[in-house]
């Protein structure tokens, strides 16, 4: 089938070099890159799923996390301020 597209000065370049260099048909580089452009843009991207392990870290015996005050100068010791 004919027909007309515009390529950009740099595709064209590349697909007339990639046929020199192949003695392939400039018709047949652009259609096997088409082919090749086609399937990687139908096929999703495999993304992995991110996962985090969760950790325990608990709050020591005798602190309490509802005054950050308080908890902070447990922590740190009272002339850390």
């Amino acid at each position: 089938m004919r027909t007309t597209i515009t390529l950009d000065n740099d595709v064209l370049e590349r697909a007339r070099a990639i046929s020199v260099k192949l003695r392939t048909p400039f018709k047949t580089v652009i259609n096997e890159a088409l082919r090749t452009g086609l399937d990687h843009v139908q096929q999703p991207g495999k993304c992995r799923r991110y996962k985090t392990k969760p950790h325990a870290m608990g709050v020591k015996a005798g602190r309490n996390i509802d005054n950050i005050q308080e908890l902070l100068a447990q922590i740190e010791g009272e002339d850390s301020r």
